[in-house]
């Protein structure tokens, strides 16, 4: 379960690691100075923590490590952590950190989003990250319900789910997040959930040591206002793929099949991985000659813009 952060297979491979002799680094080191602004007993805490604590372990320069996020609770995720950091807009999270990424190798590029910021008005870009394979690393914070406006229904609401906007319950059938991960492309898919950090945070360093896109959908109970799926509903239900017998994560068939059970059982681990697809940034004729912040910056000439006008006129 190690990762080696040498390796140029690796989705950090290109991001610079402390130099020799610097100290090392700890938790305390990646904790800011902001308040947690999140309801006592969120499972959004222990996401917080498995990060804190195993970012250290990477050896990897504060300055390029970046966190961008949407709109939500979940997205408060980088003001609690000491790196830099962005709060961006409602669903766009995933197509700042495309250009992020292609821009800079030499950054460990992170989204953090919730059920309702990725899968409802962010969920083309969402897919459209999926299916290009961009070096990035996805943290689904997944309630199953709007937490930040007060308990509205989620893509990943179940049917027939009472909120303040189905008050007789949803209509709609829940959104599957894996399986539209797995359909869309997606060259690694798991789930973890906020009842075993453990077990999360290993999933985080597998996620990490992926060259390409990268979803972990975490399982978090909202305690103010999903009190259907609290830990006690949860705890019960999920299980590890990794302890059933047989199971291949490289098996793409059995990871759709495993991606659509969400009831009496509920997988957890590695869905879907495989490392045959080349990351969208090595397939960029553009990106050949390095990172775009390496590049010189082009002009064009008199003549060539008349030529251009010429050719188009």
């Amino acid at each position: 379960m190690s990762i080696d952060l040498g390796m140029p297979s690796s989705g950090v491979a290109f991001v610079p690691q402390l130099a020799e002799g610097s100290p090392a680094l700890g938790r305390k080191d990646y904790t800011s100075d902001q308040d947690v602004r999140w309801c006592p007993g969120c499972g959004d805490y222990a996401i917080l923590a498995a990060m804190q604590g195993f970012l250290p372990e990477l050896g990897l320069r504060k300055e390029n490590i970046v966190f961008i996020s949407g709109i939500g609770c979940s997205s408060r995720f980088p003001y609690y952590l000491d790196t830099y950091g962005m709060h961006s807009i409602h669903g766009r999270a995933p197509a700042i950190a495309t250009g992020l990424a292609m821009a800079r190798e030499d950054l460990d590029v992170w989204v953090v989003t919730g059920d309702g910021d990725s899968l409802s008005i962010g969920g083309n870009h969402l897919i459209h990250a999926l299916r290009r394979n961009v070096n990035i690393t996805i943290l689904l914070f997944n309630n199953q319900i709007y937490g930040l406006t007060k308990g509205q229904y989620s893509p990943t609401s179940p049917q027939g789910f009472v909120t303040s906007t189905s008050p007789e319950g949803s209509i709609e059938p829940m959104f599957l997040p894996l399986a539209v991960a797995i359909a869309a492309g997606g060259t690694f898919v798991a789930r973890g959930w906020s009842g075993d950090t453990e077990h999360l945070t290993w999933l985080i360093k597998e996620a990490l040591g992926h060259r390409g896109y990268a979803l972990v959908d975490v399982l978090q109970p909202c305690v103010s206002f999903n009190r259907m799926y609290s830990y006690n509903w949860l705890r019960p239900r999920v299980y590890k793929v990794q302890d059933e017998p047989g199971y291949d994560p490289g098996d793409k068939t059995a990871a759709l099949v495993r991606a659509q059970e969400f009831g009496d059982r509920i997988p957890l681990g590695i869905l879907y991985r495989t490392e045959d697809e080349p990351a969208y940034e090595e397939q960029v004729p553009a990106l050949a000659a390095g990172p775009l912040v390496q590049q010189p910056l082009r002009t064009t000439s008199a003549e060539d813009y008349e030529s251009l006008k010429m050719e188009y006129v």
